[in-house]
């Protein structure tokens, strides 16, 4: 006898509808079946509220049409960010993302990997420094900002183009003395293409340039500390700086004011990642703009691709310069 209140099961679908169960099952599923036999079965469904269990549907199919996305925080606002714009190209293809917050904890990224295909997820996306990360061959995997290897695809901005961008606005704007501030992983990355990418502009319009590069978890107070070396009766002795992340440079931005300069009449700064204020209006800085919405785009096409054989290695995009209020608003005219 059924218990009272409990959910309809594809049983009684099949009695409701005076059909086969096999007949439920390939309506379910999409399967063909003969039109009379479809209403009977849709109605049904409808009549009795019967929910498909997608996830015992899914197992029984191979296939979850869940995604994990692996990622160090969503308070970093590129990171937030991201998040968002993938959970919306998989919500757009009837996927669901499984999200796992890591702080940067190399053990608990492995954690997540193990819960993950625990899950029967069916791919995982991943922002991660992790050198020893280890991801079981067959695993469909698209990695962001970092390659993995060969067989794992990789989508990044095209940082070395960003960093180029930016000291070529930076010379646009009048600057001649300049400097690249810098924080982050030592592993070999994408975004540290940025630091090249400056180098090379710095180089093709002559500008000269200093360098603060500081690794992860090195104490900001070192900025300070550069910064306050570069004073000359009360004014400092760069008129340009790139910060590689936004971050750091509303950060920079704040140490300039306490020093009493004023941005960008006397120092002109530019990030990277084009964070706005409450993620949606003005930018907080003068920014290479990252095209996280396409970014998060190409990572579920790619992933969701059946044929691994013919996906890129490395996909990089292009990103944009946008006015931020820390640089002069049009170039200076010679």
């Amino acid at each position: 006898m059924k218990k009272v209140n409990s959910s309809p099961t594809m049983k009684d679908v099949a009695a409701e509808a005076g059909v086969a169960l096999g007949t439920v099952s390939k309506v379910v599923n999409g399967l063909p079946v003969g039109e009379d036999y479809r209403i009977r079965v849709e109605d049904a469904i409808r009549k009795l509220n019967y929910q498909v269990n997608s996830y015992a549907q899914g197992l029984k199919l191979n296939k979850t049409r869940t995604v994990a996305l692996l990622i160090p925080n969503t308070v970093n606002p590129f990171y937030g960010a991201l998040v968002y714009h993938i959970n919306i190209a998989l919500l757009k293809r009837s996927y669901r993302m499984f999200l796992c917050s890591t702080d940067s904890d190399s053990g608990l990224e492995q954690e997540y990997i193990k819960m993950a295909q625990q899950n029967k997820v069916d791919g995982i996306i991943g922002l991660t420094y992790n050198p020893d990360l280890i991801i079981e061959k067959g695993t469909p995997f698209v990695a962001i900002d970092r390659s993995m290897g060969p067989e794992i695809p990789c989508v990044a901005s095209d940082n070395f183009a960003g960093g180029q961008l930016a000291a070529e606005k930076l010379a646009d704007f009048g600057c001649k003395n300049v400097a690249f501030l810098r924080s982050g992983s030592s592993l070999t990355n994408e975004p540290n293409k940025r630091k090249a990418g400056f180098e090379n502009g710095c180089l093709s319009r002559n500008l000269s340039y200093e360098m603060k590069i500081l690794e992860d978890g090195d104490s900001y107070e070192e900025f300070d500390e550069f910064l306050t070396e570069h004073m000359r009766n009360g004014k400092l002795t760069f008129d340009g700086i790139f910060c590689v992340t936004d971050g750091l440079a509303y950060y920079i931005l704040k140490i300039l004011q306490k020093m009493n300069q004023r941005i960008p009449e006397d120092v002109q700064l530019i990030g990277f990642d084009g964070t706005r204020h409450m993620g949606v209006q003005d930018y907080i800085c003068s920014t290479i703009v990252q095209p996280v919405a396409e970014i998060a785009e190409m990572c579920v096409e790619l992933l969701l691709q059946e044929n691994m054989s013919v996906k890129p290695p490395l996909v990089c995009l292009p990103v944009t310069y946008a006015y931020g209020g820390t640089t002069s608003e049009y170039p200076k005219e010679e």
